[in-house]
């Protein structure tokens, strides 16, 4: 079953720029967009005892803008892990920010050094322009 969504002309075309870049339609895009802040939304708990005390840690959005791709990822501040959930490298689970952003210079550009601080590599998806460094350490 298939349903209309009506949109600006302006979203229109970058929903329409954002299916160019990725290789996908404009509905696929909308439906990434919709199950990945469904994802950032979600808390996770983070131990047994925290769950017996309805503590809850969230996990960040975060995105890197990369050879004109942008991939999305989720970061978990308690662990400083950060999962990927687009792109070619969507599922893949890095121990840190900077493993993960070498593996995007990597899958996009490997003639360069993948060297990077991942820490000012990926963007926190909040609309400030922020990079991850500016909550590094403030759980």
């Amino acid at each position: 079953m298939t349903h209309s969504v009506e949109v600006d002309d302006q979203t229109y075309r970058s929903l329409a720029f954002a299916a160019r870049i990725s290789g996908c339609t404009v509905g696929e895009v909308v439906a990434r967009l919709v199950a990945e802040a469904s994802l950032a939304t979600l808390p996770t708990e983070t131990s047994k005892e925290s769950k017996q005390h309805s503590e809850v840690v969230d996990v960040v959005a975060v995105y890197v803008d990369y050879e004109g791709h942008r991939t999305q990822a989720r970061y978990d501040p308690k662990t400083s892990r950060i999962d990927i959930t687009s792109g070619p490298l969507r599922g893949q689970s890095f121990k840190t920010p900077t493993g993960a952003a070498r593996a995007v210079v990597s899958h996009y550009k490997p003639s360069v050094s993948p060297h990077r601080n991942g820490w000012s590599f990926w963007v926190l998806d909040d609309g400030s322009g922020r990079f991850l460094q500016n909550i590094r350490g403030t759980s």
